[in-house]
C-alpha cells in the first residue's frame, strides 16, 4: 500500500516536502527512497534479532566486519598500519573499536569518528539469583539504565550474556542465549488493583519486577545454562546475563512506515554505522572509526564506556602505527577530526505533542534529527551543527532539531564525554523514535536508509 496522492491544481502529483522545502521529491522518488528504507530495515530486524545482549552485539558486528574483509587486532600486540588496512578491537566482549587507515597519516587526514553504544536499558540478573516465594521461582534481577518499568510486564522474557566456565584448568567465556520464553514479569490483575487506571501503575523494583521461571523449586538456571554451554552444573563460576523480550523484530505500519523492535535505542545507530563503514566506498584521507560501546545508559564510566580509555588508546596507536612519523601527531590528528555522536532521538508523540518545544518536534522519516543543548548535555555546536546539515543536505534532505524544553530536564549521550576526553569536534544526532526505553520500541523504516547514507558522507 502506497500513500495517497495529493494533486496540484493541474491534477499532477504535487511533489513532497517531507525531507524538506528545498529537497522536494516526487511520488516516484519518494516511493523508490521507501522502498531502499524498508530492505535496510529489514536489515536492521535482524541485526536486532541476533543482538539481545552487548557481547551478542559485539560479535554481530564483528561478524559483519569479517565479512567485509576486516581483521581483528588484540590490544596485547604491536600494530603496525598502512593506508587502506581495515581492522577492530574487542574490548570487555561489548565494546568494539572499528576502522579504515587513511591514505594520509592521521595527523595530516585527520579522523572521521561514528559513535553509539551497544547496551540498551533492560533487566540484569544478580549473582545469587533464585529464590523461592509463595510456591514459585522467581529470578532476582537488578534494573539497568533508564528502564520504562511497566513495558516489561506481560512480556515473554529469556535469558542472554556470557557465561565464564572452569574447563579443563582454564576459565572459559561463552556466549550463551535460551531464546526461547523461560521468564515472565505477571501483571496484577485488575480485580486485585481495581483504582490502577485511574490512579496509574506504581512499581517498585525491588518487589514488582522479579520475574517468575517456574513453580516450586523446578527452575534452576545455572543448569539450564550448563546446558547451554555443555558444561557440568557446578563448573560455571559467574555470568553477566540480561533478560530480553523473545518477540522479533518487525515492521509495522500499513505501508510498512514503521519499525517495531527492542533495543532501538541504540542499535539502530551500531547497525547504521557499522552499515556506512562497510560500504563508506574507497579509502579516503581520513582515517574511518566507528567506536560502539557498552555502559551508555549507566553512565559510561567503565573501561568500555565512553568515560573509559578505549577510545583513546586506539586512536592513539594508529597514529602510532603507522611508519611514517609525525611530530606531535595525536594532536593534531584531534585537531583535525570530527566525531559524530548516533544515539536515537525523540520523535514527537502525538497523545503527548505539547512535551516538544515548539518547531523542535522531529518527525519519524524525515530523517536525522540534530541535537542540541546549550548545557552541553550534547556537544554539538554552530560548527559541527552546519557540518551535519550540509552532508544530510548531500543525501538530499534537511536534517531536523532538537532541543528539550526548557522546563525539562535534557538527557545526554556519549558526545560530550568523548569530546571533553579527546577535544574533538563533535555533533550529537540521531534518528527520531517512539517509546524510549520502553521494551518495545518504535521508528521509521525511511530514516534506517537516510542515517546509512548520511553516516557514509560524515566518514569521508
Amino acid at each position: 500500500m502506497t500513500a495517497p496522492e495529493i494533486l496540484d491544481r493541474t491534477g499532477d502529483p504535487k511533489p513532497s516536502n517531507d525531507l524538506g522545502e528545498r529537497f522536494l521529491k516526487s511520488a516516484d522518488e519518494l516511493a523508490a527512497l521507501r522502498e531502499r528504507g524498508v530492505l535496510a530495515a529489514r536489515d536492521l530486524c535482524a541485526f536486532i534479532d541476533r543482538s539481545p545482549t552487548p557481547y551478542h552485539a559485539v560479535r554481530e558486528v564483528a561478524s559483519r566486519l569479517g565479512a567485509a574483509g576486516f581483521s581483528e587486532l588484540e590490544e596485547r600486540d604491536v600494530w603496525a598500519l598502512k593506508p587502506g588496512d581495515r581492522r577492530y578491537v574487542i574490548r570487555g566482549g561489548s565494546t568494539i573499536v572499528a576502522f579504515v587507515a587513511g591514505a594520509e597519516h592521521p595527523a595530516r587526514g585527520g579522523f572521521r569518528v561514528l559513535g553509539a553504544h551497544t547496551d540498551s536499558p533492560n533487566l540484569r540478573v544478580k549473582p545469587n539469583a533464585e529464590l523461592s516465594r509463595s510456591g514459585y521461582q522467581q529470578l532476582g534481577v537488578e534494573v539497568y539504565g533508564g528502564v520504562l518499568y511497566s513495558t516489561w510486564l506481560d512480556r515473554d522474557l529469556s535469558v542472554a550474556g556470557r557465561v565464564h566456565v572452569r574447563r579443563d584448568g582454564r576459565v572459559e567465556r561463552h556466549l550463551v542465549d535460551l531464546v526461547r520464553p523461560v521468564a515472565r514479569v505477571p501483571n496484577l490483575a485488575i480485580h486485585l488493583n481495581r483504582g490502577v487506571n485511574s490512579e496509574g501503575l506504581v512499581l517498585n523494583a525491588q518487589k514488582h519486577l522479579v520475574p517468575v521461571i517456574g513453580l516450586g523449586r523446578e527452575g534452576d538456571l545455572h543448569a539450564a545454562l550448563a546446558r547451554a554451554v555443555d558444561a557440568p552444573r557446578d563448573a560455571i563460576l559467574g555470568y553477566d546475563l540480561c533478560l530480553y523480550d523473545t518477540l522479533k523484530a518487525s515492521l509495522g505500519g500499513l505501508a510498512d512506515e514503521f519499525i517495531f523492535a527492542s533495543r532501538l535505542d541504540n542499535l539502530a545507530s551500531c547497525h547504521a554505522a557499522t552499515s556506512a563503514l562497510i560500504g563508506a566506498g574507497d579509502v579516503g584521507a581520513a582515517t574511518r572509526v566507528i567506536a560502539l560501546y557498552d555502559h551508555e545508559e549507566c553512565g559510561s564510566r567503565s573501561a568500555v564506556g565512553a568515560a573509559g580509555s578505549v577510545l583513546r588508546d586506539v586512536l592513539a596507536r594508529i597514529v602510532e602505527a603507522y611508519r611514517e612519523r609525525e611530530p606531535q601527531g595525536f594532536v593534531r590528528a584531534m585537531a583535525g577530526s570530527l566525531l559524530v555522536s548516533a544515539d536515537m532521538a525523540h520523535a514527537v508523540h502525538p497523545n503527548y505533542a505539547d512535551q516538544h518545544e515548539p518547531r523542535h518536534a522531529p518527525q519519524i522519516n524525515r530523517g536525522l534529527v540534530i541535537k542540541s543543548n546549550v548545557n552541553q548535555s550534547y556537544a554539538t555546536d554552530g560548527a559541527t551543527a552546519a557540518a551535519l546539515e550540509a552532508l544530510c543536505h548531500d543525501v538530499g534532505y534537511a536534517p531536523q532539531r532538537f532541543v528539550v524544553r526548557s522546563d525539562l530536564p535534557c538527557g545526554s549521550t556519549i558526545g560530550p564525554i568523548t569530546a571533553a576526553a579527546l577535544g574533538i569536534a563533535t555533533v550529537d544526532v540521531g534518528a527520531p523514535m517512539l517509546s524510549m526505553h520502553s521494551c518495545r520500541e518504535m521508528a521509521g523504516t525511511l530514516d534506517v536508509h537516510l542515517a546509512i547514507e548520511t553516516y557514509k558522507r560524515a566518514l569521508g
